[in-house]
């Protein structure tokens, strides 16, 4: 009878310990894809600061070293991301309607052009006015087409406001992550909260008490963190295929150090706030434990 008696309390405690493993790994995964899916949002919004063009047309009477010498130039200053020289034929090829060159008597209208993307940090109205400033005054440079700065300012505060936006709702998802965390990790002690007293009675250390109970939190919080990194992987590469084209995806390493701080963060806060339910019962009065 007592044997029996055992048996079904070890499957309850087994079913209380999946129960809580799955709860965490679930409010993680959705922390995980949630996190991957705002920043790749952001990331999204951010690009188009970070591809801000300056066309600067060169005199078709330059020699092919001087046109060498005024790329090299521009290819040296701090403003730079990329630096593209596009040729007559190239820039022919990009316009975006059929050009009759018997109508141009066989003359390419076009000329050399360098196309420069500024770094993100310089896409702004001061700066670019400033850069196309200085290319205008480079001599052999017939022409400097800028991006149009209005324009640009009204996007870069709809950006600011969509990334503020965004962080604002992880930070609220986080949150409202912990509190259902805290409640899970607190219900699993609550069921040794017994255990716990006899412990204390019978004259074990705080230390004695919260040792073994830790070490089960810490593998709970690792096991939690490997399925809920697990699902968050599986979710997100069997989604990839169909997401908007719109939408820059994290690369595969800032994927990669998204699971790892999903797995750290499931053992850090498994434990944590397991040693503060821990710590709550065994600092409470053996005659009110019961009412708790």
């Amino acid at each position: 009878m007592a044997s029996n008696r055992d048996k079904r309390l070890k499957r309850k405690v087994r079913r209380s310990y999946v129960i809580s493993t799955v709860s965490i790994s679930l409010v993680l995964f959705l922390l995980g894809i949630v996190s991957y899916v705002t920043f790749s949002a952001i990331r999204s919004v951010l690009d188009p600061a970070h591809s801000v063009t300056v066309s600067v047309e060169l005199s078709d009477e330059l020699f092919e070293n001087e046109k060498e010498e005024i790329y090299n130039t521009i290819a040296k200053r701090k403003e730079v991301e990329s630096i593209k020289l596009v040729s007559q034929e190239e820039g022919l090829e990009a316009v975006p309607f059929e050009v009759d060159m018997e109508l141009l008597e066989g003359e390419n209208p076009l000329n050399d052009c360098i196309d420069v993307t500024l770094k993100r940090d310089y896409a702004t109205k001061y700066h670019i006015n400033t850069f196309a400033s200085d290319m205008e005054a480079i001599q052999g440079v017939a022409y400097v087409d800028k991006p149009d700065l209005k324009a640009l300012d009204e996007a870069q505060k709809s950006v600011s406001g969509i990334a503020l936006a965004l962080l604002i709702f992880v930070v609220v998802l986080l949150i409202i992550s912990l509190l259902l965390l805290n409640n899970t990790l607190r219900l699993a002690i609550y069921s040794k909260r017994y255990l716990i007293n006899t412990m204390k009675l019978v004259g074990a250390t705080k230390w004695y008490i919260m040792r073994p109970l830790l070490i089960s939190a810490l593998k709970q919080g690792f096991v939690a963190g490997i399925i809920a990194s697990a699902l968050t992987y599986g979710t997100i590469y069997g989604i990839s295929s169909i997401l908007p084209m719109g939408i820059k995806t994290l690369s595969q390493e800032h994927l990669i150090v998204l699971m790892g701080i999903v797995l750290i963060a499931g053992v850090i806060i498994t434990v944590g706030f397991s040693a503060m339910a821990i710590n709550k019962f065994i600092n409470m009065k053996s005659n009110k434990i019961h009412l708790y």
